[in-house]
């Protein structure tokens, strides 16, 4: 996902120069994977990468403001309890310092955020389900095998993008699963 949260960034804010990876300072196992990610896929993009984390509201609003001072940034938001907890404050910080930010889940655009990117989680849950049919039937969990995501949806709120003063690519519409008006 690194490379192509960073690509879409880039297609739709083709001025982002830095980028800040927004992180739960409180789960460190599921960022970790993420954000390597990130940086194999950074040089790619000739971007600058900084860390962003917080652990509640106030903590990512001082950590984006901070991040804000300096010109032509933007953000990447991981998943992870805190930063969905408080996505209205990392959402309204994003919008104050008109900064494009990509976001794991529909819902973040859904209520504000300019573009999302990630797995639909109402599939995993669907397959997570048929690994408890099968150990429910007989099946050894070690037997069965580790799957990845592979359903992902891109939303993007074009309301949010008019306030930013963003023109998304014809292309980048075409390839959304939803586009908010």
């Amino acid at each position: 996902m690194g490379g192509k949260w960073l690509g879409t960034l880039k297609e739709i804010a083709s001025h982002v120069a830095r980028v800040a990876v927004v992180r739960d300072t409180t789960s460190t196992a599921s960022w970790i994977g993420m954000f390597g990610a990130i940086q194999t896929a950074m040089p790619t993009f000739a971007m600058q990468l900084n860390i962003v984390a917080g652990r509640d509201a106030g903590d990512f609003e001082r950590a984006i403001d901070a991040f804000a001072k300096e010109p032509n940034g933007g953000l990447i938001v991981l998943p992870a309890p805190n930063t969905i907890r408080n996505r209205q404050a990392i959402i309204a910080s994003a919008a104050r310092h008109r900064m494009p930010a990509i976001y794991p889940y529909r819902f973040f655009v859904k209520e504000g955020g300019l573009i999302s990117y990630g797995i639909i989680p109402s599939d995993n849950f669907r397959r997570a389900a048929a690994y408890v049919d099968g150990i429910l039937k007989g099946a050894k969990p070690s037997d069965l095998p580790v799957q990845q995501p592979t359903k992902f949806e891109l939303v993007i709120n074009l309301k949010t993008a008019k306030a930013l003063g963003l023109e998304i690519p014809p292309t980048l519409l075409a390839r959304a699963d939803k586009v908010i008006e």
